[in-house]
């Protein structure tokens, strides 16, 4: 509890000295820092990001359901990621910014799928298979990800109003995937649960923008939905207790970014 009310403190310490600095409730001797900023065609930044990854989950009507309980949960953590900005200015209200990053994630699946036994023999859309008995190491896969994310977003800006100015954007991502052990031979009956490489998502992201006298800051919040089923299936001889009581699932990504220009 001390420490979580020590970090909110800081928190705020922290953005009333920034808001202070910006001059946003100065009304005298009020100057407007980087003036000429946002007049360049190009310009270039980085950026550091909070991010929180899950999956969202569409299973199996049969193999992923417990009567009306899901048997797969997907369990999402909080990570870190960094990257570059570039911007190019198109008017007055409107850039275009690319910012290639890496996100470090990692996710846990959980399988309560014993039950999918009762389908040993098979049925009309199961193949038969040979029924084991899952230990707690069976039913977790914790997922270690690298992604390459690339954004591409259109920004739309207000006016200044002193040394700050909202912003909203919008776009399209690339995400590959460098762990996602797509070509692996083996599969979840050995430990290994595989997804595709290469992904396509949209993105959405609002905020503010800060000026200092030697830089701008910007932090934002955006959201990152996967289009694509970024599922891989397990071989053809492998039990249904993992990828097969899944039909899809799609990254979603929750960011606090922290811009610098």
């Amino acid at each position: 509890m001390v420490n979580n009310i020590f970090k909110i403190t800081l928190l705020c310490s922290f953005l009333v000295s920034a808001l202070s600095h910006a001059q946003l409730f100065r009304t005298k001797d009020r100057m407007d820092k980087l003036q000429e900023f946002d007049e360049q065609k190009f310009s270039w930044g980085f950026f550091l990001a909070g991010n929180n990854f899950d999956y969202k989950l569409v299973l199996d009507p049969k193999l992923g359901m417990n009567g009306r309980q899901n048997a797969v949960q997907s369990k999402g953590s909080y990570s870190f990621g960094a990257g570059l900005i570039g911007k190019m200015k198109l008017n007055d209200s409107f850039d275009l910014r690319l910012e290639p990053g890496l996100q470090f994630v990692q996710r846990e699946l959980v399988f309560d799928t014993q039950e999918n036994s009762e389908f040993a023999a098979g049925t009309n859309s199961i193949p038969p298979f040979m029924p084991i008995t899952l230990t707690d190491a069976d039913k977790k896969r914790n997922l270690k990800s690298t992604y390459l994310d690339v954004p591409l977003l259109l920004e739309f800006h207000g006016d200044r109003w002193y040394n700050s100015r909202p912003y909203v954007a919008a776009g399209v991502n690339y995400m590959a995937n460098l762990q996602s052990n797509q070509n692996a031979t083996e599969d979840n009956s050995t430990g290994v649960f595989r997804s595709t490489t290469h992904n396509f998502g949209w993105s959405v992201e609002a905020g503010l923008q800060f000026y200092f006298s030697r830089f701008k800051l910007t932090p934002g919040f955006r959201g990152t939905f996967v289009m694509n089923n970024e599922l891989v299936k397990d071989n053809a001889d492998t039990p249904p207790y993992w990828a097969s009581a899944i039909s899809a699932m799609h990254s979603r990504v929750f960011m606090f970014v922290l811009k610098f220009e």
